[in-house]
């Protein structure tokens, strides 16, 4: 396909304001429900470091503006996210959780500058190994930062804590930050893997949630027509139907009010 500065700039513009946006679903989630209960901390933290290893790649091989804005952006929403973890999931105080965002994220770029003046000058002189340790690894990073995420869902054998629209605007970022790499004048092999990867595990995500989701909603649903009209409350675990009396003298909204609380578990 032949350069084209145009298209690959207008390409890369509206990958960086998908990845600009998509954590925002997420962080308004978090704080709306005041929890990140099915949001893996390790998903985020990572995420945000490898944005890190990715800007180092992008400015030292001179990716179009739009390219090089995409990683910081992506790290310091993700480290937002982790931080929310730190306060709704971990209990910390506001302050606390603050100061380990302020800390990370000067660390980040502490780090991120050190490598650029570390690698540029064997860059200079034609070596490419340095260089292309940081994109390789940023992809590595961003698949292994999935996993934890992937464990979740197996836990809760449903997709929860976790924003589906911020799954999918990821996911069109990885796609036209793709596109912008075709046009550009010597396609990049390093960071056209990196974002097709973010599409293919941000999609598996998204099935996990259009599969699991429904499958967990008739779940309750049929727990909730099996309520005995005793008050006892079945449960299944591990396929296993159990059956629990209330508490005595509970009253009489208890054995609901159980029901939702194992279902949510």
């Amino acid at each position: 396909m032949p350069a084209n500065a145009a298209a690959e700039n207008a390409l890369g513009t509206v990958g960086t304001i998908c990845w600009t946006i998509q954590l925002v679903p997420q962080i308004w989630k978090s704080w709306r429900t005041k929890s990140t209960e099915g949001l893996s901390e390790w998903l985020v933290l990572l995420w945000g470091f490898s944005g890190v290893t990715l800007g180092v790649y992008a400015i030292i091989q001179d990716l179009n503006i739009p390219l090089i804005l995409q990683p910081h952006l992506f790290s310091a929403l993700s480290y937002v996210c982790w931080a929310q973890c730190q306060y709704y999931g971990r209990k910390r105080s506001k302050l606390a959780s603050v100061a380990m965002y302020a800390a990370v994220m000067v660390f980040s770029a502490g780090f991120e500058v050190g490598m650029i003046f570390a690698v540029r000058p064997a860059y200079n002189s034609g070596n490419m190994r340095p260089v292309q340790f940081f994109g390789i690894f940023s992809s590595v990073l961003i698949a292994i930062a999935l996993l934890p995420q992937y464990w979740e869902i197996y836990k809760y054998k449903e997709v929860i804590g976790i924003s589906t629209m911020f799954m999918l605007v990821d996911m069109l970022g990885g796609v036209f930050s793709d596109l912008s790499l075709a046009f550009k004048e010597k396609f990049d092999v390093v960071a056209g893997v990196t974002y097709s990867l973010v599409v293919v595990m941000d999609a598996v995500v998204l099935i996990c949630a259009l599969i699991l989701n429904p499958m967990a909603k008739r779940r309750r649903k049929r727990l909730a027509e099996n309520l005995d009209s005793d008050g006892e409350i079945p449960i299944e675990v591990g396929g296993v139907r159990n059956t629990s009396p209330p508490p005595e003298n509970a009253p009489e909204k208890e054995p609901r009010r159980l029901l939702d609380a194992s279902a949510r578990a």
